[in-house]
């Protein structure tokens, strides 16, 4: 014990691993061992700051809940998130590109008609998103899922009102047998990510801005294909550059075209103004 020191704890709680260990996690972990040392090695990290990051991180752990993961807020204001999603989906020319998962996405949500309205009485401009599902060939996607969600077009997400959780602009819809889907929504708002916790304490230590430009997410899927978890954001959004949680990329700005009371391309007679998106998605095959 005596020889343990700065310069050989970090080779020597390595070693404390046995030949049973299972070699990627002992890559992961020698790692993490070895960057973790070094970053408070570099630093010079105190006993009080260290002790604030145990309490900061318990803090985060606590205001995780079924509808709000504070760690996965967390991990994005880090671009930690956009990192793993670089370096696992790289961007292939021709196909759809990747984006942050976010906080607030809820699994196993209807399956609805295509053409359906998300949004029914959600406040926000009434926005038709239509497009074609193909391969990087061109090859039409029949049958391929959008899982959707999005924010309401005042920023907040159903999952943050108060009360019993009542499911809105969220839904999942199948392409037809042409491969083109259709649904109606809201154009989102640009909001900022919750700062009342502990990631909104980071956020305001670090002088940085918290907002989010206005984006649909989706998770698309076929058989045969790549599933890409990824979001659409408004061209004319002043936050797209500035996005809190590095998830913008140019593939992902489409245009929301302003439209008048009147009849949509889909035949529905809207008594206030809308827009449309055309979006094309393209998938690599698995």
């Amino acid at each position: 014990m005596s020889d343990l020191n700065v310069h050989t704890l970090t080779d020597a709680v390595i070693a404390r691993m046995t030949d049973k260990v299972e070699p990627r996690t002992r890559q992961l972990m020698s790692a993490l061992i070895r960057h973790l040392h070094a970053f408070a090695t570099e630093v010079s990290l105190t006993e009080a700051e260290w002790f604030a990051a145990i309490d900061f991180l318990t803090r985060t752990g606590k205001n995780c809940t079924d509808t709000r993961q504070e760690f996965i807020l967390l991990s994005d204001v880090l671009g930690l998130s956009s990192l793993v999603i670089a370096t696992n989906h790289p961007v292939a020319a021709g196909s759809l590109e990747s984006s942050v998962l976010g906080p607030f996405y809820l699994p196993e949500m209807p399956e609805l008609p295509l053409g359906s309205d998300l949004a029914v009485g959600v406040a926000g401009t009434p926005t038709l998103y239509q497009g074609l599902v193909t391969d990087t060939d061109g090859t039409p996607l029949a049958g391929a899922t959008l899982d959707i969600w999005s924010s309401d077009g005042e920023g907040w997400y159903d999952v943050q009102k108060p009360g019993p959780l009542k499911p809105a602009a969220r839904g999942r819809i199948r392409t037809g047998a042409d491969g083109r889907y259709a649904f109606w929504s809201i154009k989102p708002a640009d909001y900022p990510v919750p700062t009342d916790g502990p990631v909104g304490e980071l956020l305001r230590a670090m002088d940085r801005d918290s907002m989010r430009p206005g984006h649909l997410h989706f998770i698309a899927s076929a058989p045969g294909c790549e599933t890409v978890t990824t979001q659409i954001f408004a061209s004319d959004s002043p936050e797209l550059r500035r996005d809190a949680v590095f998830g913008v990329s140019d593939g992902l700005i489409a245009p929301f075209v302003s439209h008048a009371a009147g009849t949509a391309p889909d035949g529905r007679v809207l008594s206030t103004p809308f827009c449309t998106v055309d979006y094309a998605i393209r998938l690599r095959r698995a």
